[in-house]
């Protein structure tokens, strides 16, 4: 057999080749928008490879992007890797203090940045003596800054980088830090090609040229779940949310580009459904939506499939999985199963994605029996699973296997299920409260939009629950009768001690519930108030 090494730029001339006339759309809030077809962007891509020379970058630098989902930016994921540098996508909601601590972290030589980033980049400019040039993506360029038009239009031609080497690394990004420092994780050309190969099978994403694609997940986190990537190597029309994508935005291009599969958080999904209930225009074409990034609440299933007749895919991953590792959909031999046991199903974390395996081990490392009741921590390996944090040397892996940090169970037929993250464990009395269990059945009541769970101090029990929900169509009169229909679903000691009515959880940048925020906020207010007994 020919051995061809696995190259990221290969999936973008398949795109260009063989899909030339289809396109990567980017549309704007307000009515802009800019269709390219992917022979176009191939052209543009290969240009920005020719600019690296320009800009002095070579072969292993970091190149730092602080950019929305625009076909800019996907001219950066495509571009920058086949000139051998290593892009670095940079979370533009983080505060500015982060920003440089990532920048410096990862030795950043140039900055590509939206025209809403270029204030928050000048501010802190003095504390990067590692950037060497600043580029901004689109418009004329600012005092100090260079306008990326130009640069293509000037860059000396691509000479088709340094070489197949799919081993190379091609991308960095961080983990959020929800629970500790963020840490960087770089991709390989190998290990993005496969993951690539793998969101897309059918019980996966399910993702083909007919497909039309909307990432409703950033760019800037985990490789906008390697969405970009699966639209070039299918040949599938992609569409761009722009910057600052509002919900209305998102729901509007739903319908008015013809998406047929999108993906986000599931806030992202709440708030859409919202939108949707409020007449917004319906998207007549979807016929699925991935959820993940966080646990996805059943009613949130059951809603979209039934008054929208949308399948919502729940899976799982992290950053360090590049980043997808599973997926759910109900078996061949589940059809005709009643709605009840299929919803367990659909709400699942799912079955590993070919070539990912999957083990949940116990305290005495031992694998969990596949009953779905006994807990264990998760553990993966697979070839785009990481090996290792970049500038750490000591390494993360326990017996050649990643543990994750989730707990989870399985179930008799293959199907895992995230109990909680470890440290959002709720500790009381000695025994183990799941927070993510109680938020999704607060969720799953129709007045509640969403409900967070995190633990509060207490000076008999060591930890107790507290709740914060954000009410749907007005505040109840009675916040604990919230509670009432989690009894007989969970043990009456695991019910939240206090409901707290709230306008809003607050969120990480990535869209997630921020529970170290809400819990460091709860913390104070016990003791503050002296109500944690």
């Amino acid at each position: 057999m020919m051995d061809r090494p696995l190259m990221l730029d290969r999936l973008l001339q398949r795109a260009a080749t063989w899909f030339g006339e289809k396109e990567v759309v980017t549309a704007w809030e307000g009515g802009a928008r800019m269709a390219l077809p992917w022979r176009e962007v191939l052209e543009r891509a290969e240009r920005v490879g020719g600019a690296m020379a320009a800009l002095g970058v070579v072969q292993g630098d970091r190149v730092a992007s602080l950019a929305w989902n625009t076909h800019r930016h996907l001219e950066l994921y495509f571009g920058v890797p086949a000139a051998g540098a290593i892009l670095h996508t940079v979370n533009v909601r983080l505060s500015p203090e982060q920003v440089v601590r990532l920048l410096r972290h990862a030795g950043d030589r140039v900055i590509f940045a939206d025209p809403d980033q270029v204030e928050a980049v000048d501010a802190v400019r003095d504390r990067l003596p590692d950037v060497e040039r600043f580029v901004v993506l689109a418009g004329a360029a600012p005092p100090g800054w260079e306008a990326y038009e130009t640069l293509l239009a000037t860059a000396p031609a691509f000479d088709g980088g340094p070489g197949d080497d799919e081993e190379r690394a091609a991308a960095l990004c961080y983990t959020s830090g929800t629970t500790g420092e963020p840490r960087g994780v770089l991709y390989s050309h190998r290990a993005l090609v496969l993951h690539t190969m793998g969101i897309c099978l059918p019980d996966a994403f399910g993702l083909g040229e007919a497909a039309t694609i909307l990432p409703a997940v950033p760019m800037f986190h985990a490789n906008a779940w390697g969405l970009p990537f699966a639209a070039a190597m299918t040949g599938a029309t992609l569409v761009l949310p722009g910057p600052r994508p509002s919900t209305s935005h998102v729901a509007r291009l739903l319908a008015d580009e013809g998406v047929t599969f999108a993906a986000g958080v599931p806030t992202v999904w709440l708030d859409v459904l919202a939108a949707l209930r409020a007449g917004g225009p319906r998207p007549e074409r979807l016929r699925r939506i991935h959820s993940g990034g966080a646990p996805t609440p059943s009613g949130l299933v059951d809603a979209w499939r039934e008054e929208i007749g949308v399948e919502v895919v729940t899976g799982w991953g992290m950053t360090e999985l590049s980043p997808v590792g599973m997926a759910s959909h109900p078996r061949g031999r589940m059809e005709g199963w009643p709605d009840e046991r299929l919803r367990s199903v659909r709400t699942a974390q799912g079955t590993p994605l070919p070539l990912v395996e999957a083990r949940i081990m116990d305290a005495s490392r031992r694998e969990v029996p596949r009953d779905g009741v006994t807990p264990g921590e998760l553990e993966v390996r697979g070839p785009w699973v990481t090996a290792g944090y970049f500038g750490e040397t000591v390494s993360p892996l326990r017996d050649g296997w990643l543990p994750t940090g989730d707990v989870a169970t399985v179930d008799a037929d293959g199907y895992v299920r995230l109990v909680d993250r470890s440290k959002d464990l709720i500790r009381s009395g000695g025994e183990w409260i799941a927070s993510v269990q109680l938020e999704n059945a607060l969720m799953d009541q129709p007045g509640v939009a969403e409900a967070a769970v995190v633990a509060v101090p207490h000076p008999r029990w060591g930890e107790r629950p507290w709740a914060c929900v954000v009410p749907r169509g007005g505040a109840p009169a009675v916040p604990m009768a919230l509670l009432e229909p989690l009894r007989g679903q969970v043990p009456d000691w695991w019910l939240p001690d206090r409901v707290l009515v709230v306008d809003a959880i607050p969120r990480t940048a990535t869209g997630k519930f921020d529970k170290k925020a809400l819990r460091d906020r709860l913390a104070r207010e016990v003791e503050r108030d002296g109500t944690g007994g």
